[in-house]
């Protein structure tokens, strides 16, 4: 299985050409993977057989195999038959959920596994790490809360989503995922400022204990590349010349800011809120070729045709579960996003 996954590359080093192993790390918003079945305390109303949804089994089962495809899918056309390592996932109602997703055949096949850990958010929707056990080992998991400062938000009870963190080993190194699903846009700036102050602060703290950990920061970010959140509390730096000792590296500032692409379409215009930052450990600095330890190749914005709306008033936007009240039978109204890693065939 490994051998499907080399990537041979005309990568020169003492004039002579060097096999290397690549490996998928993926992002994907499954757009409210809702199972039909009440979940106690949770507001999953509309996600069920008469809610405003009308959430009965054949749309569930629908679902189920559209988002498998995608997942399956991603990567592949640079990966075949290997796809992602590991893809961080959101708006996953339960672990049943998850359970039911990886027996999809596509990922069935493949032997996908996943972390969740239950968390306080008011409909339920939580994070997850679907990953694939051959090349992704998981280490240990937690999820880290969601802490509101302001007074009202406290006595509000204004519970969220957390950061679940997995630590794992991948090509026999440290690589640790933090996946994040950060306040809506009607919440305001000041809310995903927040969250990615404490993202940034675990970050500092999985480098105090292991300095030469790999750590992936992804998720719906629910800002631009270009917002404060991400530019400067995260600081997410769009030129890997740019990056200093505590910044991280962001390659979709470019893929928005001057190639006006993006994951999820607003009024005709492509925000680009589904993101992956890593730390400068992941990157070849000041020219340097080095392959010895995993680092960063390229990424992409997931773009298989079936994903969009194909006619219409919406042609070219993302083809949703839901549109205007009317089941779609589509996928998301995000697109995936994929960072590939490259190391040196020992």
């Amino acid at each position: 299985m490994l051998l499907t996954c080399l990537l041979i590359t005309s990568f020169s080093a003492n004039a002579q050409e060097k096999k290397v192993l690549a490996y998928g790390i993926g992002f994907y918003n499954l757009e409210n993977l809702f199972d039909t079945v009440h979940d106690e305390g949770k507001n999953d109303n509309e996600y069920l057989p008469d809610g405003s949804n009308k959430w009965g089994e054949l749309k569930y089962s629908h679902k189920l195999k559209n988002m498998a495809r995608a997942l399956a899918d991603m990567g592949t056309d640079r990966l075949p038959d290997v796809g992602c390592a590991a893809i961080g996932v959101s708006e996953v109602e339960n672990a049943h959920c998850l359970t039911d997703l990886c027996n999809q055949e596509p990922l069935k096949a493949r032997n996908f596994q996943f972390v969740h850990i239950e968390g306080p958010d008011k409909r339920g929707v939580d994070c997850a790490l679907l990953y694939n056990p051959a090349f992704f080992t998981v280490r240990s998991a937690k999820l880290v809360p969601y802490v509101y400062e302001k007074k009202k938000d406290i006595e509000n009870d204004r519970q969220t989503r957390g950061f679940l963190t997995v630590s794992g080993t991948m090509a026999g190194e440290h690589v640790t995922i933090i996946v994040n699903h950060l306040p809506s846009r009607r919440a305001g700036s000041y809310y995903r400022e927040l969250g990615a102050k404490q993202i940034f602060a675990l970050k500092e703290e999985l480098l105090r204990e292991d300095p030469d950990c790999k750590i992936f920061i992804m998720g719906d970010m629910n800002d631009d590349p270009t917002n404060k959140s991400m530019k400067k509390v995260l600081r997410g730096k769009p030129e890997i010349s740019k990056v200093e000792d505590g910044d991280m590296y962001n390659p979709w500032y470019n893929i928005l800011a001057k190639e006006g692409k993006g994951t999820l379409m607003y009024n005709g215009a492509w925000n680009l809120f589904d993101q992956i930052l890593m730390t400068p450990n992941v990157l070849n600095r000041n020219g340097e070729r080095d392959l010895s330890t995993l680092k960063f190749f390229s990424n992409q914005v997931c773009r298989m045709p079936y994903l969009f709306q194909q006619s219409g008033k919406y042609k070219g936007s993302p083809l949703r579960t839901h549109a205007g009240g009317v089941w779609l039978d589509g996928y998301s109204d995000h697109l995936p996003v994929v960072v590939y890693l490259v190391k040196e065939q020992q």
